[in-house]
């Protein structure tokens, strides 16, 4: 059913399939950016799959729970047979499943498109405790909004959340190239942390990835704490 509802929702299914498929095509094709590699394509789609991840945890996971939370959805699944963790465990193999369609289509299109190879270092169990840790954070963060704010705060909050990530949390732009004032706090972001931890695990980029995984676990379990605290069902 959650599947089916996601399905349903055409805005949302724009962000979470069209945009990053635009941006790693249009930004792997014209050379707009300076990234440091000579194809762009091995800085970008580590890139571009943190931002799948950020779409559907944060945005759509979000937006959606606060709308049902809003309409009184919430409540009334909490008085049937079904308990609360099991709408929880549904809501987020949902998003799994959305995120594996997601990392197919974009891997495929990197291949095909684009002759996309990993690494000669690559760790795919690193990309893969990224993509996990990173799906934590995010729908930590997406949850603890829909639980505590208006749903069109909610609305409006998570797609400004979305930009601000997209240009800060080295997604399509290298950290390294922001202004100063900027950097630093661009650094501790759970964007950048799961950016850097797709990079190392594809083998985009050397580096340890303990430092990035770390920052993103830290953000996954304060993010979930936070949601459990504050999270109301109506």
């Amino acid at each position: 059913m959650e599947l089916r509802l996601t399905a349903r929702r055409g805005e949302n299914l724009l962000v979470t399939l069209v945009i990053p498929v635009v941006m790693l095509i249009f930004f792997a094709s014209v050379r707009v950016l300076t990234v440091g590699t000579d194809r762009p394509v091995d800085f970008l789609l580590p890139g571009v799959l943190a931002l799948a991840v950020i779409s559907t945890s944060l945005v759509n996971l979000g937006i959606a729970t606060a709308y049902e939370r809003s309409y009184g959805v919430l409540k009334r699944l909490g008085g049937s047979p079904l308990p609360r963790a099991g709408l929880v465990a549904a809501k987020m193999l949902a998003v799994l499943v959305v995120e594996a369609l997601q990392v197919t289509l974009l891997v495929t299109i990197a291949v095909i498109g684009f002759g996309w190879q990993l690494g000669p270092e690559a760790n795919l169990g690193v990309a893969a405790a990224a993509l996990l840790l990173g799906t934590l954070a995010f729908a930590g963060i997406g949850l603890a909004m829909a639980g505590a704010l208006r749903a069109e705060a909610t609305l409006a909050g998570a797609n400004a959340l979305f930009l601000v990530l997209l240009f800060l949390g080295g997604v399509v732009l290298p950290i390294d190239h922001l202004p100063a004032p900027l950097e630093a706090p661009a650094r501790i972001l759970p964007a950048s942390g799961l950016s850097d931890a797709l990079r190392i695990g594809l083998g985009s980029q050397p580096g340890d990835p303990v430092g990035p995984l770390a920052l993103l676990a830290a953000w996954g379990l304060g993010a979930s704490a936070v949601a459990a605290r504050t999270f109301r069902w109506e």
